[in-house]
């Protein structure tokens, strides 16, 4: 045994495996011991924020329901908080705000909030402005108005026009691509003139706009759906070939309103009052806009951000059309179930109103020169 021993191939790999063992156990010995005498356990650390935890639960615990008549309350509160946040946290207000949106779920917004904000506790101007918020956000009544603020786009009518513009889209949008003129403008300008019929009483309105869901087409002293005057027709034509002319807009305009006959008087009223098609309405809506924002641009009064300017001025023509600081919005008076409105007023209104504006949005540039 000795003689086996002493040999080094063996007696090597045989102490250091006993050595080995020796270890392990000393270890699961020493482990048990301190599990007996629960040296192991992990006493743990209290949260800085178990406070603000416990208040949660303690107002939003699992039998917590909104009640009726605190619910637009709620609602009011959580859009005001992510509105404030968004100030301090951006990105957080984003998701939070998505979230919201997706759920509305008024009780994990309110949380997904107070998460967010633990981390807010030490800012002095957040938090002064949810206490301001707070302390002053039910002082006024609220009348909430039923419907649209727009009184105008409350009646019945207002609802076939919606779906009458909507037809006209594609024809809309593709005057829009020709001209460089962003559509809802000149949806804007249409507003203004197809709203006079607005009025169950009158004829017009009894016997298609309602019935049909179409566009009027006027045919008198006004053409077409915008209701271009003729002489105002002759002058938008004749302002795209003149180079001297202060509403000139450049070369690659000039072929906008050809003729395709040798009979431009017939033709223009024919394509204007045409009823199936109402391309050229708008062709020539857009173009006059387009001419005066020239006009006002080269006289160092822009009034690319004025609807209601551009608007007023379609409606009153060119004569009216005199760039100055402080142009006034107005136009003709139009009385909408006796209450007078005014024809920019109502342009503006329209645009701004957020109507439509799934099929007709805010473009980047009202005007574009790159046709």
């Amino acid at each position: 045994m000795r003689k086996l021993f002493s040999k080094k191939w063996i007696k090597y790999p045989f102490f250091s495996f006993l050595f080995l063992f020796a270890i392990i156990g000393f270890f699961m010995s020493g482990t048990y011991i301190a599990m007996k005498l629960k040296l192991t356990n992990d006493s743990g650390a209290i949260d800085q924020n178990d406070r603000y935890f416990q208040e949660i639960r303690d107002k939003y615990n699992q039998s917590f329901k909104i009640k009726s008549n605190n619910q637009e309350k709620e609602n009011f509160d959580n859009l005001h908080r992510i509105l404030i946040l968004n100030k301090y946290a951006p990105q957080n207000a984003k998701y939070i705000m998505d979230a919201y949106l997706k759920g509305k779920n008024e009780v994990e917004t309110r949380k997904m909030i107070f998460a967010v904000e633990m981390y807010l506790n030490k800012n002095r101007a957040y938090k002064n402005e949810v206490k301001n918020y707070l302390q002053n956000r039910y002082k006024l009544p609220r009348k909430q108005v039923k419907g649209s603020i727009f009184d105008w786009m409350n009646i019945s009518e207002w609802q076939d026009f919606k779906i009458a513009c909507a037809k006209d889209k594609k024809l809309i949008d593709s005057v829009a691509e020709l001209t460089g003129v962003e559509a809802r403008l000149i949806v804007s300008c249409l507003v203004g003139e197809q709203i006079r019929l607005f009025n169950s009483k009158r004829e017009a309105y009894k016997k298609w706009i309602g019935p049909l869901k179409i566009l009027t087409v006027e045919s008198q002293f006004s053409l077409g759906v915008t209701g271009i005057k003729e002489q105002t027709a002759i002058d938008i034509e004749k302002n795209l070939h003149d180079p001297k002319s202060i509403y000139y807009l450049g070369d690659e305009y000039v072929h906008l309103l050809d003729f395709k006959t040798d009979n431009p008087i017939n033709e223009r009223v024919k394509r204007l009052v045409d009823y199936k098609n109402h391309y050229y309405s708008y062709m020539y809506a857009a173009i006059f806009l387009k001419q005066v924002k020239v006009q006002w641009e080269k006289a160092g009064f822009p009034i690319d951000d004025r609807p209601e300017i551009l608007a007023t001025l379609f409606n009153v023509g060119y004569p009216q059309s005199k760039p100055k600081r402080n142009p006034r919005v107005g136009g003709s008076t139009i009385k909408i179930y006796d209450k007078p409105h005014s024809f920019g007023a109502i342009a503006y209104e329209f645009y701004y109103s957020g109507e439509l504006y799934d099929i007709f949005p805010f473009k980047e540039k009202r005007f574009d020169w790159n046709k």
